[in-house]
Parts: C-alpha cells; sequence; structure tokens
C-alpha cells in the first residue's frame, strides 16, 4: 500500500476542523512485562536446571538483565567468569572471580545436572573441556554458558535454545572445509564445493 493510500482527505467545509493523518509506520510492539513466573518459566528450559534451581537463579540476578548490560558481566558477577589476570597477553591464571559465592555454588550443582543430560549442547561441551582442563574447569565452563544463556534468554523473553550435542564436530567440520578451501585457492586454484548426498 503506499502512503498516499493512507491520506485522509480534509472536509472541503470552511470552519470544520480537518481529520488527523494516520502515521504511515506502525507503533512498535512491545513485549509483555517479565515477571518472576515467567522467568522461572524460561530458565527451567535450560537442560538440568529444574523449577526450583531456575526460582534461586532468578532470585538471586532478578529479571532485570539490563543492570548487567552484558552476558560476561552477569557472569562475573556470579563468581563462574574466567579470571581476566594478564600480563603482556598472556594469561597467567585460570581462576574464577570470586562473585556471588552462593549463586556460584547453585549453578554449580546444577552444571553437575546439565552434564548427565543425553544428547544437549552442555554435556558436549563439558566432555570437550574436561579432558583437557580437567573436571573441575569443565564445570566452572558449563556454568559459565549456564549464566549466559540466562542473560540472553530474560533479556529476549525466550525459551532455551539447544544446540545438540554434535554442535562441536559440526563448527570443526566447517572450519576444516574453510580452511583447506582458502588454502588450495591460495595455491591459485578455483574450489567449488558441493556436498555429496547421504547415502540411504
Amino acid at each position: 500500500m503506499s502512503l498516499s493510500a493512507l491520506s485522509v482527505a480534509a472536509p472541503s467545509s470552511e470552519g470544520q476542523e480537518s481529520l488527523p493523518l494516520p502515521s504511515p509506520v506502525s507503533p512498535p510492539v512491545t513485549s509483555p512485562t517479565l515477571t518472576f513466573t515467567r522467568a522461572v518459566e524460561l530458565l527451567d528450559t535450560i537442560p538440568g536446571i529444574d523449577q526450583r534451581g531456575a526460582e534461586v537463579i532468578v532470585a538471586e540476578i532478578g529479571i532485570d538483565m539490563s543492570r548487567f548490560e552484558t552476558a560476561p558481566r552477569l557472569a562475573a558477577w556470579a563468581g563462574v567468569a574466567p579470571g581476566n589476570d594478564e600480563s603482556a597477553g598472556k594469561q597467567r591464571s585460570g581462576k574464577t572471580r570470586k562473585g556471588n559465592r552462593p549463586l556460584r555454588a547453585i549453578l554449580t550443582q546444577l552444571a553437575h545436572a546439565a552434564v548427565r543430560t543425553k544428547g544437549t549442547y552442555l554435556s558436549a561441551l563439558y566432555q570437550r573441556l574436561a579432558a583437557r582442563r580437567g573436571k573441575n574447569r569443565a564445570i566452572i565452563a558449563v556454568a559459565h554458558a549456564i549464566m549466559r544463556s540466562a542473560f540472553y534468554m530474560l533479556s529476549r523473553q525466550e525459551p532455551y535454545r539447544e544446540l545438540g550435542a554434535n554442535y562441536f564436530d559440526e563448527r570443526r567440520r566447517h572450519y576444516t572445509v574453510d580452511r583447506l578451501a582458502r588454502l588450495i585457492e591460495h595455491l591459485g586454484y578455483h574450489v567449488h564445493l558441493e556436498p555429496v548426498a547421504s547415502v540411504a
């Protein structure tokens, strides 16, 4: 519809007020106000977190994520963000900040429950990191992922989106393909990749 179609002709009678023109731009659709109950329902969709765990998290962090500004700040406040003790670009320590100790303890318990779930991103994250960094650091990494997810879920009022247990395998596959394609192009060849149809 053109803007001219939205115009309302003014009446020809003298002295009679003209009708206001409707705005061509629709008013923004505002999201419903987030409540404690709704926040709990959202966090309850994260693998490993039950209603009680979600209630504790919301009670500690609240429902207004604007006060933290970013997900890393929330994670740091909760005590599950990696330390930023660096010197000359080199990280000297992998210890987490102290943060909110009661919340950190709850998140650690929830992380243990999350890594026992089947076919989930959080479980895959733990398995991937436990072998390289140890089980304790892997658990904190899972708690960190939970807290970051909570920030975005409450900010956007959206439930948890499962990435799947094969997330890291798929990401590695795409990275390997891109790296090899760039290498071949660097050698002076044009690369056209087409996935092979899977055999039924």
